[in-house]
Formats: C-alpha cells, sequence, structure tokens
C-alpha cells in the first residue's frame, strides 16, 4: 500500500516562497541595475509623439527619459550655459550642427529623426479653406506665429509670408509666441483667429483634428529638417546611446508619421 502525501509544513511552504520571492526581486534589481536616465530637451513641435516615444522607451528599455520642451533657439543658449541635457532633439538641422562646431555635442552623433511641416490652422470650423485664401486676403484680426529667432517653424512662417508677398502686409497682426506650442495656444484661446503652426499640432492619422486648416505647400519654406544630436554630457550615459538608437527604430518611425511628419 502506497504511503499517504503529507502534506508540506507551514514553515517549509514560507521558506519555498520566500526563496521564490527573493529569486523575482534578483531579477528586479538586476533589470534596475541596467535602467538608466536621460535628459532630453525636445522642440516643442514634437511634444505630442515625444510623450508618447517616451513611454514605449521606457516599457522597452527600462530606460527613462526625463523631457523638457520648448523652442529650439532657447535649448541652444541653455546648452552653451551648462545645462545638464544628453540629448536634444531640435526643430532643425542648423541648431545641432552649431553645437558640435561649439564642441558642445559629439560630432558624427546627429540624424534627422523627423521633416516637420506647416499648416494654417483655425480653432473654428470653415474660416481657413483648402487653399488659405484667408491669409491672402487678409480677413483676419491675429495671425499666430512663433518667434522666428528662436523658433525653425516661425522662421519657415515668415518664409511663407514672403513668398506669398505678404509680410510687409501682415506685419501689424502677427502675434509672437515663445515656440510653435505658444503659438498653438494663442489660437486655440482664441486670441488669434489663425495661425502658422506646426501639422503635428493639429492632425493624427492624416486627419485635422479640430476647427478648419490648410497644408501649406512644401515650395513655399525651405525644407524642415529636425535633428536630434547627442550633447557631450550624454556620451557616458547608456540611456541616452539607447534613446538615440531608439528614435531610429521602425517602431517609433512609424509613429513619428502619424503626426503628419515625414521621416
Amino acid at each position: 500500500m502506497a504511503s499517504p502525501v503529507m502534506p508540506l509544513s507551514i514553515p517549509l511552504l514560507l521558506r519555498q516562497f520566500a526563496r521564490a520571492l527573493s529569486g523575482a526581486l534578483l531579477v528586479v534589481a538586476a533589470f534596475a541595475a541596467h535602467a538608466g536616465e536621460v535628459q532630453v530637451a525636445v522642440a516643442s513641435n514634437f511634444t505630442a509623439p515625444m510623450q508618447k516615444i517616451a513611454a514605449m522607451f521606457e516599457q522597452d528599455t527600462g530606460h527613462k527619459a526625463q523631457v523638457a520642451y520648448g523652442s529650439t533657439g532657447r535649448f541652444y543658449a541653455q546648452v552653451k550655459n551648462g545645462a545638464p541635457f544628453d540629448v536634444l532633439l531640435a526643430a532643425d538641422n542648423e541648431t545641432p550642427q552649431r553645437l558640435m562646431e561649439d564642441s558642445l555635442a559629439v560630432k558624427g552623433m546627429a540624424f534627422t529623426y523627423a521633416k516637420g511641416k506647416l499648416v494654417l490652422w483655425s480653432a473654428k470650423p470653415g474660416v481657413v479653406d483648402e487653399s488659405g485664401s484667408v491669409l491672402r486676403n487678409g480677413r483676419f484680426d491675429k495671425l499666430a506665429i512663433a518667434d522666428p529667432k528662436l523658433a525653425p517653424y516661425g522662421l519657415a512662417a515668415m518664409e511663407v509670408l514672403s513668398t506669398l508677398k505678404i509680410a510687409q502686409v501682415v506685419e501689424p497682426k502677427l502675434v509672437r509666441g515663445e515656440n510653435i506650442s505658444q503659438a498653438y495656444q494663442f489660437v486655440a484661446t482664441g486670441n488669434a483667429q489663425i495661425g502658422l503652426v506646426a501639422l503635428s499640432q493639429v492632425s493624427l492619422d492624416g486627419k485635422i483634428t479640430q476647427g478648419s486648416a490648410w497644408v501649406v505647400p512644401g515650395g513655399y519654406y525651405t525644407a524642415i529638417l529636425q535633428d536630434a544630436v547627442l550633447l557631450n554630457k550624454g556620451l557616458g550615459n547608456p540611456a541616452a546611446l539607447a534613446l538615440m538608437d531608439y528614435l531610429r527604430t521602425d517602431k517609433v518611425r512609424a509613429l513619428i508619421r502619424t503626426y503628419g511628419y515625414d521621416n
């Protein structure tokens, strides 16, 4: 006759549970030991996609991205003054080049992560038609743009006005935000009837999410090539190097395209 199976004693069960828990904690600790943090300065036009990318990056790699958003020109000045950023995602390709020339960024560690597009936008339906004629006929009180001295999208907006030969005419109606996010807010809150903003701010999956808009033809302004660059502080940071690689993955590039960018 087979001997009856004796139940495990409570102390033995507790010891086995403790060993299993200890093993699990070791796995978590090992993962955490390899996880790091990267300080990222990001052009404000890229706010929405970067918020998703940061969450994906942490989930896929364990590294955490601490992100600051603002104008590219302002970030350039901050980096020159010693701001502790590891990576810059600029709204142009000139600023990363200048940082490398200034020996503030790692040479050869820059690439275009997105190609931006301008859109003439109103928060209200019917204000902007498919050809943007409201911009030409001047039937608006205020036109919001980003400051062309600080923001590449503002510089592109001024190029559009010059191409249309209306720069001097609309000058009294211009409202300049420090960055493209502030320009967008002027329009969203009704402080400006229309604005030249980033397509990524008002569209998703190829559709305008609110109001009315005209996507400005690319030939009206110099191509907005947005480059990422590894700053000197990031050279010894595995999390910074991992982010630079992550931005070039097919997964991230596909996400970026859903916000109206080319890449």
